[in-house]
């Protein structure tokens, strides 16, 4: 930076003497008889108005240029981690703040075998999964499934849903409770991405076979990696159909604005057959994801598989979803199946292997 006595644009500011003994003292009268032209006048202001120009939009600027996040829900403030939900989540989180998180009510803890505990025997049955139960939250919607989760000593959280009504029974898809299940299962994951956690979300009605952490992309500035019903080879196209029901993300501002703007789509599928996974196909595909500097990845069915799309190779699989399929009961049966397959994969590697048809879940959609 240039001192006090340069010129702003780079010259120095120097009188011309005359040889008056006056002159060469640096007293009041030269300075009154120093003369500038007046066009170099004219160039100084605009030098030093471009000079305050730059300086204003330097002093304005952020360093890095943060997505203005809105507060969690009303009923929690900004970094207050000591009500139920951050208790639960400091119980339940990795060193590293992970933590895995699926919702249920009470259709997935009653009947001979509920889908809660095939979701469990899985992951005792799996290869490294055990250790993952003690990091899962089971987010809660009624007094049953909440005796039932506190029976089996997993972390529980009751998750309040307005609106009136039960929400213990099946909700199929695209019912009216599932819509406001799902919306609000949202706002929650939003608050815990608030909260400084990362997250895997899953669905119940899927197996965990093996440990899919060293599975996801290590890159930290993935965002978001999401499973499909059907993967089509690039993990980073939009053309792959995307499965909201198995997600892992990183806490971050980018994601937590993320899952704000998608809670935020919810008004407009009123009156509209869309639902939350739509709109965020919509806001994958619209550029939504690119406006907020959020990285996504598509995981592949070799190694998270779906009943829409069978893993090819047993050796690699992480997860089974039991997508493709309409209601609990087909969904027991065939995750039941693919329970049994895997045992006997397990008993004998070397065996060629296939997994069990889906029966069940394809005979769900004609009735």
């Amino acid at each position: 930076m240039k001192g006090p006595s340069d010129d702003a644009c780079g010259g120095s500011r120097h009188a011309t003497t005359t040889g008056s003994p006056l002159d060469a003292k640096p007293g009041l009268a030269a300075m009154l008889r120093w003369e500038i032209p007046k066009d170099r006048v004219k160039f100084a202001v605009l030098c030093l108005l471009l000079i305050g120009a730059v300086y204003t939009f330097l002093c304005w600027m952020p360093a890095e240029s943060p997505v203005q996040l809105p507060p969690p829900d009303e009923t929690v403030k900004w970094g207050d981690y000591s009500d139920e939900l951050g208790k639960v989540l400091t119980e339940a989180a990795t060193e590293d703040k992970y933590v895995v998180v699926t919702v249920l009510n009470k259709a997935y803890v009653e009947g001979d075998k509920p889908m809660l505990d095939i979701f469990l025997d899985a992951l005792w049955l799996g290869e490294g999964t055990h250790r993952l139960v003690k990091h899962l939250l089971v987010v809660v919607l009624d007094s049953t499934s909440m005796e039932r989760c506190r029976f089996l000593r997993l972390h529980c959280y009751h998750l309040e849903i307005e609106g009136g009504g039960s929400l213990e029974g099946e909700k199929l898809f695209l019912s009216e409770d599932f819509l406001r299940i799902m919306w609000r299962r949202i706002l929650l994951l939003r608050d815990i991405l608030a909260r400084g956690y990362s997250l895997v979300f899953t669905d119940t009605d899927v197996l965990w076979l093996r440990d899919p952490f060293p599975k996801f992309d290590p890159n930290p500035r993935v965002d978001f990696q999401i499973s499909a019903d059907r993967f089509k080879g690039n993990p980073w196209s939009v053309k792959n159909p995307i499965n909201a029901g198995f997600y892992m993300v990183r806490s971050n501002n980018r994601t937590v604005a993320l899952f704000q703007e998608w809670h935020n789509q919810r008004n407009r599928t009123v009156g509209t057959s869309l639902h939350e996974q739509d709109m965020l196909v919509q806001m994958l595909r619209g550029g939504v994801f690119g406006r907020l500097g959020v990285k996504f990845r598509i995981l592949d069915t070799t190694r998270f598989s779906s009943f829409c799309q069978n893993s090819k190779d047993v050796k690699q699989v992480a997860t089974v979803h039991a997508n493709c399929c309409k209601t609990i009961r087909a969904k027991v049966t065939d995750l039941t199946k693919a329970i049994a397959d895997w045992k006997r994969f397990k008993s004998n590697p070397n065996e060629r292997f296939s997994w069990s048809r889906h029966e069940a879940c394809e005979e769900s959609w004609h009735r």
